[in-house]
């Protein structure tokens, strides 16, 4: 299938490693420019350098729960590439926790990041998009489900998918889509930093898994292709799991 991606122009968050990567690693294959976005320094710029097809990225070190990372993002892709298709909206994950014990200074921490965040680049990407453009949020499986000891993203983000869904519906008559992803059991250096079982081999995947193996990045990264690209072109307010069948809520 052609997903119709050539010449087109994204941002991508988060996109030194994990989820991100393999986002901008699929998209630049395809043909598209990708604007890539990093806390650390000088990481982004080296995942831009290894993109499949020379001058496919460029890399940016950002924050994105800092208020001015947002219009910095679609400024840069606007300067750079001409044009501005979509994003994905991804950050990493809050720390682990419990509801009881869970700081106040935690929970504003993390919304800042997980929540006001993103829904700032959703709003500032909003801006600069026409027909066809497409915005994604990666979220977590917590949005239909909790998960044991993350109640911060428990929290924050079924909120953050609500978003997603008020703005596909606000900006569905003009022609852009906004859906968001559920990822879980992907092989990522957050799996391992939240002590899931060893990703290099030897335990046994929980017998609920229904495909009994972990996710691979690049997996993930040809599902977040699909949903921004043109090919995907009826699909908005949609919340899709890529979690190997985990999910057991609807």
């Amino acid at each position: 299938m052609d997903l119709k991606l050539a010449g087109r122009v994204y941002i991508v968050g988060g996109a030194s490693r994990g989820l991100g990567r393999a986002t901008a690693e699929v998209l630049a294959a395809e043909g598209a420019h990708v604007v890539l976005a990093a806390r650390t320094a000088g990481a982004a710029e080296q995942a831009a350098v290894r993109l499949p097809g020379p001058g496919r990225g460029i890399g940016l070190h950002v924050d994105l729960s800092a208020p001015e990372t947002a219009t910095a993002l679609v400024t840069a892709a606007l300067d750079t590439f001409g044009r501005l298709d979509g994003a994905l909206v991804n950050t990493g994950g809050p720390s682990p926790g419990r509801v009881e014990t869970i700081t106040d200074e935690q929970w504003g921490s993390a919304f800042d990041e997980i929540f006001l965040g993103p829904v700032r680049l959703m709003r500032a990407v909003a801006g600069s998009l026409g027909p066809g453009g497409s915005i994604l949020a990666v979220l977590s499986t917590a949005v239909r489900a909790g998960i044991p000891n993350l109640d911060i993203s428990n929290g924050l983000r079924p909120g953050l998918a609500m978003v997603a869904k008020s703005l596909a519906d606000q900006l569905g008559p003009r022609g852009i889509r906004v859906n968001g992803l559920l990822p879980a059991w992907i092989r990522t250096d957050r799996t391992a930093d939240l002590g899931r079982p060893d990703l290099t081999g030897g335990v046994t995947i929980p017998e609920n898994l229904p495909l009994r193996r972990y996710g691979e990045p690049e997996e993930f990264g040809r599902v977040a292709a699909f949903m921004l690209s043109p090919a995907a072109s009826y699909l908005t307010g949609t919340m899709l799991a890529v979690d190997g069948g985990g999910l057991r809520a609807l």
